[in-house]
């Protein structure tokens, strides 16, 4: 699939392919955090939030483009897109940029990612690794991005979501709910199923007790 665009300056429109003919993961595992993580920040932002998609930041370069894993573009409305193309955006670069490792990254790709990201204006970058139940993070301070200590704690300042590392990734919503998966979602919903449907037996059952004890005692000529 791709997007014509028509370049001022050009006689014919520009190509912007959709796709970089690359999968959106590896894994399953790596998958599952990169749904998490866009699901949970889509859930929590009124803003567009994205994963999987091409991020074009320069009119008329097709060939300057990256496929972050999960990017929030901050102040743009939510909406389907087949790709990020900054300058239809009111020139709003992504200020968010979420990656999540698989086994076939290098440290080379993922310099370059950060100097791609460092250089088209994201003033945050999030590397997780779920190999290693670590994450990286860093904000721009001034030029440049410079890394963040994460280990004990750390809130977005874009965000607001807090993020730690010291007992394994945990993500955090700013009401203090964890981010869940699918699954995990599903279990608690069917959780709380359960719980309420206990609740309301309980409650059958004492009103029939109640209703019981009421019959007893008119039994006896005794109004309760």
């Amino acid at each position: 699939m791709h997007a014509l665009r028509q370049h001022p300056l050009s006689p014919a429109p520009v190509d912007y392919p959709c796709s970089d003919g690359e999968p959106m993961s590896d894994n399953t595992l790596q998958y599952q955090w990169i749904v998490t993580i866009q699901g949970g920040l889509d859930l929590e932002l009124p803003d567009f939030v994205a994963g999987n998609i091409l991020w074009y930041p320069v009119q008329g370069h097709p060939l300057i483009r990256i496929g972050p894993d999960v990017l929030v573009a901050l102040g743009r409305p939510k909406g389907h897109r087949s790709s990020y193309l900054q300058w239809e955006e009111d020139d709003v670069a992504p200020q968010v940029v979420w990656e999540v490792l698989s086994p076939s990254n290098t440290r080379q790709e993922m310099h370059q990612k950060l100097m791609f990201y460092d250089r088209h204006g994201v003033q945050e970058y999030y590397v997780v690794d779920p190999y290693d139940n670590a994450i990286e993070g860093y904000r721009r301070e001034g030029a440049h991005l410079s890394p963040v200590e994460i280990a004990r704690g750390w809130v977005s300042p874009l965000l607001g979501i807090r993020v730690e590392q010291e007992r394994g990734i945990r993500l955090y919503h700013r009401d203090g709910r964890r981010f869940s998966s699918f699954v995990e979602l599903g279990n608690d919903l069917a959780t709380q199923r359960r719980r309420a449907d206990m609740e309301a037996q309980r409650a059958t059952e004492a009103e029939a007790r109640a209703e019981a004890l009421a019959a007893r005692l008119r039994a006896l000529g005794i109004e309760p």
